[in-house]
């Protein structure tokens, strides 16, 4: 008895993907409406708080000396090796190359580029303004702080905000940017939100960051994330021109050939066989047989027709082509063999003829 196999997760998975070779249409693209507006501004109004409270050194910056001589890595080391794995999640350089692998593949089964320039754009926006802020402002870490109780601002450092921070939160949450799904963008926020406030944290326990660097960080990253839906047009036109490019240098591939048949009365081209001055022209009859045969009867006795003519002066000014001795035709002779030949003629007689150089003449004897 034969039984079928049963389907796992794992195919229906892939059946499922199967059925989606094109683009879906039940994907909207985010704009920017009021309520992401309010959100904006108020993380914007949020961000500068926090640049004022570290500048005027408040009572974060205070918070921040009291965390940093708890030394939490020294309270809690078992978890030590693993948070230093755990904070790759917010590097650029590895969180970026696996997100942008996902994105690919979901643009060539989407058939569309938004994902991958989505990707880019929000990596460019967050590599401006969080580079510009961390040499603007220049603050100095923990490990490197010169004076207790300092805001350590404007001293050559780059660490405010956190760059760990507001990667992880640009990263992982332009997955739930691009999710098709009101659920799964729901299910992707929170897990963004997670993985974003763990590498902040972690940061903070292993000493690299100050506690207000990460917070100024989180509001970074939500501010790229919050105004991305303004650079959706640039996007669209973008890729609309990556695929103009594309179809033209498809069509230049596939264009036929044009033909290099010449024109009518036209000069032949260098390589090809000329039209015979005896062609009909296109349009015009050819000569009855009639007419050729009154033509010939009209001729004086002994006088050629003028095709005979122009068929005997070419044969007079056609020469045979003039083909070198030595590339002549016939059988390879010894040198011994071969004659000299010059304008004149050969320069020694046949060998029946010939005479040795050493050969002495025959004279009389003297008779005595």
């Amino acid at each position: 008895m034969r039984t079928e196999r049963k389907l796992t997760r794992l195919d229906r998975v892939f059946s499922r993907l199967d059925r989606e070779p094109e683009r879906p249409a039940h994907i909207d693209v985010p704009v920017m409406t009021r309520h992401r507006v309010v959100l904006f501004s108020s993380t914007l109004a949020f961000y500068g708080a926090i640049v004022w409270a570290v500048v005027i050194t408040s009572w974060l910056v205070r918070l921040d000396w009291q965390i940093m001589f708890f030394r939490p890595y020294q309270q809690w080391q078992q978890i030590h090796a693993f948070l230093d794995y755990y904070v790759v999640l917010g590097q650029r350089g590895p969180t970026a190359v696996m997100v942008a692998a996902w994105l690919g593949w979901r643009s060539w089964r989407q058939h569309t580029l938004r994902p991958l320039l989505a990707l880019g754009v929000s990596l460019l926006l967050l590599n401006i303004t969080v580079g510009a802020a961390k040499l603007g402002m220049g603050r100095l870490g923990p490990h490197y702080a010169t004076e207790i109780g300092a805001n350590e601002m404007w001293l050559g450092g780059d660490i405010f905000p956190s760059g760990h921070t507001a990667n992880a939160v640009v990263t992982w949450g332009i997955l739930a940017y691009l999710a098709s799904t009101p659920r799964a963008r729901r299910w992707l926020s929170a897990l963004s939100a997670v993985i974003s406030l763990g590498v902040g944290l972690t940061t903070v326990y292993l000493g690299t960051h100050w506690l207000s660097d990460v917070v100024l960080g989180w509001a970074a990253g939500l501010l790229i994330m919050l105004g991305l839906p303004w650079f959706e047009p640039l996007i669209a036109r973008a890729e609309a021109w990556v695929f103009s490019l594309r179809d033209g240098w498809r069509d230049r591939r596939t264009a036929p050939v044009p033909s290099t048949a010449p024109l009518p009365g036209a000069a032949p081209m260098p390589g090809t066989a000329p039209v015979p001055a005896t062609a009909s022209v296109p349009g015009t009859a050819p000569a009855p047989a009639s007419t050729a045969v009154a033509a010939a009867s009209l001729r004086k006795p002994g006088e050629e027709s003028p095709g005979a003519r122009d068929t005997t002066i070419a044969a007079r000014t056609t020469h045979p082509p003039i083909v070198p001795l030595h590339l002549a035709p016939g059988p390879h002779l010894t040198r011994s063999e071969r004659a000299s030949v010059t304008p004149l003629g050969a320069r020694r007689p046949p060998h029946a003829d010939r005479v040795a150089h050493n050969a002495s003449s025959a004279r009389p004897l003297a008779g005595g």
